[in-house]
C-alpha cells in the first residue's frame, strides 16, 4: 500500500487529520486498533473550545453539533456551599459547547466515509519503521494478512498506550510527567441536568463536578482513589456524595438511572519533542492532561490543525518550515494548557496529608479572589473557553 501520509489512530485526532488534509487534496490512510463501533462509543470529553468549534463548523462537520451541542456562556466555580459564575462571553466574547466526544468521531466517521476515506479498523501488530528517512512505513496485520503502508509520512494519533511515541529514540525523547494522588469517578445518569451551566464544586470531602450530555442525559464526576474499585460506589452512595459536595442553599440534585460508572486515574504528561524524523505525534500520544480544564480534545484539535497546514504547505510549495517549526509551535499551546489544568486540578480538589490544612486556605484564597476581581475570572474565562488556535 501507498499513501501520502499514514495516521496511525483513528481517534477524533486522526480521524480529523485525515479529513483536513483530505479538503486540500493529500492523500491518507488511517489505521485503527479497534473496531468502528467501540471507537464511536468510548465516553470521553463533552467540552469543545470555541476555537474547536469554529474548526469543526468551517471544514464542513458543524451541522449536528450546531444542531445538538448545547452552547454555555459560562460556568459555575464552588468552593463549600458558595457558588459563584465567571461570565465567560461577557468576559471573553467567546463560548464553549458542551457536544460529546464521541458524537465528534461519529461525525467524523461519517465524512470520511462518505468520501471515500480509506480508516482501516481492528488492526493488529503495528509498527513504524525507517522514520529518519523519506520512506517511511507502517507494517500491520489486518483481516488476518500481513500489510506494508508506504508514505512520506507518519503522524502519531495513537493516544498514550499507542506505538508510535516509543518509535522516537529514548536518547532524544525527553519526558515530563506528573502522577495525582486520586482519580474520577465518572457517571452517566438518564436525567435532565440540574444545572444550565457546568458546576466545579470543592468541597470538604473531595471534587465534585455537574455536566451534562444532553437535555435528557446528565454527566457527573465524584474525586475518589485513583484505583477506586466501581464496587465501592453503588448508585444511593453516588447520589448522596454529589449532594453533599455540590450542594448550596436553595438547590436540588435531580436523580435518575445510572446507567455508566468508570474510573479515570489523572496525570499530566508531555513527551518532547513532537517530532522525529518523518514521525510526527499529535494529541494524547504526546500529552495528557488532567480532565480537570476540559483540554485533552481541544488540545488535540489544535495539534492536528498545524500539522495539516504544515504538511499541505509541503506538497503545495515544497516548503519545510511548517514542519520544522510544529513540535516548537505546539508544545508553547501544550505547555500553556498543563499549567491551566494543573492550576483548576489544584483549585477544586481535596489533597491529604500534613499541608492539607494549609493547602485548602490557599483554596478559599483564590476563590475569594476569583469572586471579587475580575482579572482573576477573565484569566480563568479566557483559559477555558481556549486561546485562538493560531
Amino acid at each position: 500500500m501507498r499513501t501520502q501520509v499514514a495516521i496511525v489512530g483513528g481517534g477524533p485526532a486522526g480521524l480529523l487529520l485525515s479529513h483536513l488534509l483530505h479538503l486540500q487534496g493529500v492523500d491518507s490512510v488511517v489505521l485503527e486498533r479497534r473496531s468502528r463501533d467501540y471507537v464511536e462509543q468510548r465516553v470521553r470529553a463533552g467540552v469543545l473550545e470555541q476555537g474547536t468549534v469554529d474548526l469543526l463548523r468551517d471544514c464542513g462537520l458543524g451541522e449536528r453539533m450546531q444542531r445538538e451541542g448545547e452552547v454555555h456562556e459560562g460556568v459555575f466555580v464552588q468552593f463549600d456551599q458558595e457558588r459563584v459564575h465567571i461570565p465567560f462571553a461577557e468576559l471573553t466574547g467567546r463560548s464553549i459547547t458542551v457536544y460529546g466526544q464521541k458524537q465528534v468521531v461519529r461525525d467524523l466517521n461519517e465524512r470520511r466515509s462518505a468520501d471515500g476515506g480509506q480508516v482501516l479498523f481492528e488492526v493488529d501488530d503495528v509498527a513504524v519503521h525507517d522514520i529518519t528517512t523519506d520512506r517511511p512505513s507502517v507494517t500491520f496485520t489486518h483481516e488476518g494478512r500481513a500489510r506494508t503502508l508506504e508514505a512520506d509520512f507518519v503522524a502519531g494519533c495513537d493516544g498514550f498506550h499507542g506505538v508510535c511515541r516509543d518509535a522516537i529514540p529514548a536518547e532524544v525523547r525527553r519526558v515530563y510527567e506528573r502522577v495525582y494522588p486520586f482519580g474520577w469517578l465518572g457517571i452517566l445518569a438518564e436525567v435532565a441536568p440540574s444545572t444550565d451551566e457546568l458546576i466545579y464544586a470543592n468541597n470538604s470531602r473531595g471534587f465534585a463536578l455537574h455536566s451534562m450530555r444532553s437535555s435528557t442525559i446528565s454527566r457527573f464526576y465524584l474525586q475518589c482513589a485513583p484505583d477506586e474499585p466501581i464496587e465501592n460506589w453503588p448508585d444511593r452512595r453516588i447520589w448522596d456524595e454529589l449532594a453533599t459536595r455540590l450542594g448550596t442553599p436553595g438547590w436540588e440534585l435531580r436523580e435518575g438511572p445510572i446507567f455508566d460508572k468508570s474510573v479515570t486515574p489523572m496525570r499530566s504528561f508531555v513527551a518532547e519533542p513532537l517530532r522525529h524524523g518523518r514521525l510526527f505525534l499529535a494529541g494524547d500520544s504526546a500529552h495528557i492532561v488532567p480532565p480537570t480544564g476540559a483540554k485533552g480534545l481541544n488540545l488535540a484539535v489544535a495539534d492536528v490543525d498545524r500539522l495539516a497546514e504544515a504538511i499541505t504547505d509541503h506538497y503545495r510549495t515544497g516548503s519545510e518550515t511548517g514542519l520544522d517549526e510544529y513540535s516548537a509551535a505546539c508544545l508553547r499551546r501544550v505547555w500553556r494548557v498543563q499549567h491551566f489544568s494543573w492550576w483548576m486540578t489544584s483549585l477544586t480538589h481535596r489533597f491529604e496529608g500534613p499541608d492539607q490544612e494549609f493547602d485548602r486556605r490557599l483554596q478559599q484564597s483564590q476563590f475569594d479572589y476569583l469572586r471579587s476581581s475580575q482579572a482573576a475570572a477573565t484569566t480563568l474565562a479566557e483559559n477555558y473557553v481556549g486561546l485562538p488556535l493560531r
